[in-house]
């Protein structure tokens, strides 16, 4: 069978599965569709949230990023899985036992405010939809691929999915609904792994074989060879950089972790407090399946792609070429150009493709129409090349998906990674787009705007904005401000300004009010996007080192907006009366763990 008709196969089967489980667990009530009822086992939680925690950029785009930047990639690793382990044990138990629906709903009873309540629902507007347009542009991706279509028909394609499971099943049936999706993302993740650490080392231990060569040098020592002789710094040596910036950056990714509202909403759906904590445990296993991997995966396709490129001598124009040892180009290469993801150039006129240190374009290929092509079949490109030797571009949100071809894997294992990116991508768009629902319907009409309003038509309130926050997100994850990594560091930086800051000082301080949370959050929110403007959308040219704000760029300068957010709302806060006592009794009370017992029965 072809890569096409096995990943139909594989996309159809996965997803005939996710929506019998929509169907079958869908939401009949509010606290259903808010919170699954707040009956979902800690295993079942475990699997979902780690699910819903790795998104298009875990499975598709961090490896990816790993593979270009070398060290300088680990940030996302460090970031990520910190900021679990910190929302794990400084957030979840005392969030569950507060036993509220939402992030909002949190703020706003805590700070005894709808002001600070509604704040807070414009900040998690601004943090989900910034990070679902990372899902959606992953979505694209993969079916733009696969199914041979235009990134912007993947993404399209992709919403219709996602609208059809999220608007029946709500929480609920996202919730078993993800527990699925983690098996599939999961296997589709590791088995690639598996087979090519078997072939570079000969054990089926990715973490393990990527830098174990037995008798021969690993391949992360050939590629570190590769490296040097075709003009790189070696892999083990990129990225040291702005070392400023990197722990910026993994300051913001670890807060920001701990402050995102669609990961913090799992842990309202366990029936006690210990089964948050547990829940906890389960998902921090099932996420260290991805996340020890994702380094292994990245030297592999590094590896195959530089290879691949060496040896086969890409030819533009292989059949007029006598050198037998010319090759024409792979037909991945071909698929993946059709779609606009990668792009080359023969700049020294010399009829080949040539792999070399610098930007092959200037900034990311823009592509003629379809039926533009030049006179060796390229997609002819409107922007200029660049003065460096490079003459291939490769996106890097393409390398895990394209790394099974490139290696040469059975064609069912190409179309198992396509259904693997599509459930990480969809699972987390889901959790991002019930935020959305639940912020608007609950927290915005039920807790503001319309208190009177029945269940039933709250229930249809949410299921209205979550088809308004598809199409957002659909419009946006066809237009991202960057690759899937990078635009979900975005929204990162954005909860670590805004929510992190209000949720530890409601938890841990009994003197924090409404008028120290409100200027902070404010604070946070437009120091932060007003960065992430001018740097990535008014002024590009400007986003470099030399310009970066305290010499933070765009991916880590949420760290900044979380201290401007700390040190506004404890000043503020001083200047105004300390909440009531029943609010202080209140934060007192979560923090008891002999009365978890008693809150769980809530």
């Amino acid at each position: 069978m072809t890569v096409q008709a096995w990943t139909t196969l594989f996309v159809v089967l996965t997803f005939g599965l996710y929506t019998a489980i929509a169907w079958w667990t869908r939401a009949s009530s509010t606290r259903e569709f808010y919170v699954a009822g707040k009956g979902v086992s800690p295993l079942a939680n475990g699997m979902a949230t780690a699910a819903d925690w790795m998104s298009a950029a875990s499975f598709i785009s961090m490896a990816g990023i790993i593979a270009f930047a070398g060290y300088g990639g680990s940030v996302y690793l460090m970031g990520w899985t910190g900021g679990y382990v910190l929302l794990a044990v400084l957030l979840a138990p005392f969030l569950r036992k507060f036993g509220k629906f939402t992030v909002p709903d949190f703020v706003g009873d805590r700070y005894e405010s709808n002001t600070v309540r509604f704040l807070a629902v414009v900040c998690a507007l601004f943090v989900s939809f910034t990070y679902v347009a990372g899902q959606m542009r992953g979505v694209g991706v993969v079916f733009g691929r696969f199914l041979e279509v235009p990134v912007e028909t993947g993404v399209l394609v992709g919403m219709a999915i996602v609208l059809f499971y999220a608007v029946l099943g709500g929480m609920k049936g996202i919730t078993y609904t993800q527990v699925a999706q983690y098996c599939v993302l999961i296997f589709a993740f590791m088995v690639p792994a598996i087979f090519l650490s078997l072939r570079f080392s000969g054990l089926p231990i990715p973490q393990l074989g990527f830098g174990w060569g037995g008798e021969e040098a690993s391949v992360l020592a050939k590629l570190e060879g590769l490296d040097r002789e075709l003009g790189f710094t070696p892999y083990t040596e990129q990225g040291g950089g702005n070392v400023l910036n990197l722990f910026a950056i993994t300051l913001a990714l670890m807060v920001g972790t701990a402050g995102l509202p669609h990961v913090i909403v799992r842990f309202f759906t366990v029936p006690k407090v210990r089964d948050a904590r547990t829940s906890a445990l389960w998902a921090l296993l099932f996420i260290a399946f991805l996340y020890t991997t994702a380094p292994a995966i990245a030297v592999f396709a590094r590896y195959n792609l530089m290879e691949s490129v060496r040896d086969a001598s890409w030819s533009v124009s292989a059949e007029t070429n006598d050198d037998p040892s010319v090759k024409p180009l792979p037909e991945w290469v071909r698929s993946w150009e059709d779609i606009g993801l990668i792009a080359w150039v023969d700049k020294d006129g010399d009829g080949a493709v040539d792999y070399a240190p610098g930007a092959a374009f200037v900034g990311k290929p823009s592509f003629a129409p379809d039926e533009a092509r030049g006179d060796h079949g390229e997609r002819v490109l409107v922007n200029e090349p660049t003065e460096a030797k490079n003459e291939l571009y490769v996106d890097r949100d393409i390398m895990v998906l394209a790394n099974p071809e490139i290696s040469g894997l059975p064609n069912w294992v190409v179309a198992l990674v396509a259904a693997g990116g599509l459930a990480a991508a969809l699972s987390t768009a889901a959790g991002l787009l019930l935020v959305v629902s639940t912020s608007i319907s609950h927290d915005l009409l039920k807790r503001g705007l319309l208190p009177n309003i029945s269940e039933k038509g709250e229930l249809r309130a949410a299921r209205i904005a979550i088809v308004g926050a598809v199409v957002v997100a659909g419009w946006l994850g066809i237009d991202p401000p960057g690759f899937v990594a990078e635009v979900v560091a975005f929204a990162f930086g954005l909860a670590a300004s805004t929510f992190f800051p209000v949720i530890v000082l409601g938890i841990f301080s009994t003197r924090m009010n409404k008028q120290g949370a409100a200027a902070g959050m404010i604070t946070g929110l437009l120091f932060t996007a007003s960065a992430i403007v001018w740097f990535r959308f008014l002024h590009p040219e400007l986003d470099t080192a030399e310009h970066w704000w305290f010499g933070i760029g765009p991916k880590g300068i949420g760290s900044v907006g979380m201290l401007l957010n700390f040190v506004v709302s404890v000043a503020v806060g001083a200047c105004f009366p300390a909440p009531s006592a029943s609010t202080q009794d209140m934060v007192r009370a979560i923090r008891v763990p002999k009365g978890a017992g008693a809150a769980a029965s809530h």
